[in-house]
């Protein structure tokens, strides 16, 4: 019997940005462009590649902008139709989600990524979902949530995107304690939350991908407060460990942390680089530049 298909995506995106005020005092971290459009549209991009059909927005003050930038924009798209713009037109109604394709929901506290996706749970209902963090830009041939459902398919419950860091790195991550390999996937027999050096059962960090079974709801309706006095999503998934297997999937790509000033300006490059019409102008600009 086939496993229920991953129609729904959940996107964090109430956080304050701190790491990159003050340009986030007004701006959604997750509005600011890397290169040429905001970060966010990167990955609903990777989402709908995947076959999402429905993005649940998690939200917080200040962030109308999103929600803005989702829906049509009648009075710059009658302004381009009448200037003959065509092309532009066509961009930007064809980056439109299909109508009632988007929820928003309030986090309405910053109680943690596990509270965050809790406060979905009645849009996504009872079935398997993707969660993405959006400050997390995952580059690589095949768009990695696309190749995580595929595994999905196969081997159902749940999977987890995870990438090598160097072994001094670890106890700054969430880190996951690997069986056997199986084809492109690795069960989890647990995950431990910052690690120190040698305790870490591995190298192989949680990354910012998940496809969570929808029992992980009832998890985080239990969840005592963790790391940080928040709602962890580790903790959520340790417990569900318990009745629903794990799997972790290795990226290999590259990934780009929008969340700080360096990762923010790395991304920015990365993408301009790899641009088909400016990315020859962008290396000839950072080439100048360097040379002072």
């Amino acid at each position: 019997m086939p496993f229920k298909p991953v129609r729904k995506a959940v996107l964090p995106v109430a956080g304050l940005g701190t790491r990159v005020l003050p340009a986030t005092k007004v701006m959604p971290k997750e509005m600011l462009p890397v290169f040429d459009r905001p970060a966010i549209h990167y990955v609903v991009d990777e989402a709908r590649a995947a076959g999402i059909e429905h993005f649940v927005f998690v939200t917080g003050r200040n962030k109308a902008a999103i929600e803005d930038y989702f829906d049509s924009a009648f009075e710059l798209e009658a302004t381009l139709e009448a200037k003959g713009k065509t092309a532009l037109l066509n961009e930007l109604r064809g980056d439109l989600p299909a109508p009632g394709a988007c929820s928003f929901v309030r986090q309405q506290a910053p109680l943690g990524l596990g509270h965050a996706v809790w406060c979905a749970r009645d849009i996504v209902g009872d079935e398997p979902f993707a969660v993405l963090l959006p400050d997390m830009l995952m580059r690589s041939p095949v768009p990695f949530l696309a190749a995580m459902n595929r595994a999905y398919e196969t081997a159902g419950g749940n999977v987890i995107a995870v990438e090598e860091v160097p072994m001094d790195k670890v106890s700054s991550y969430g880190i996951i304690a690997p069986g056997a390999t199986k084809g492109d996937l690795i069960e989890m027999r647990g995950m431990v939350e910052k690690p120190a050096v040698k305790d870490a059962p591995s190298n192989l960090m949680i990354s910012g991908r998940y496809i969570l079974q929808p029992e992980i709801f009832d998890a985080l309706e239990e969840q005592k407060p963790g790391a940080g006095g928040e709602i962890q999503l580790t903790d959520a998934m340790l417990k569900l460990m318990e009745t629903s297997p794990f799997h972790a999937m290795r990226f290999e790509g590259q990934t780009l942390d929008t969340g700080s000033k360096t990762g923010y300006l790395r991304a920015t490059v990365a993408y301009g680089l790899a641009d088909p019409e400016h990315g020859a102008e962008v290396r000839q600009i950072l080439e100048t530049l360097l040379k002072g």
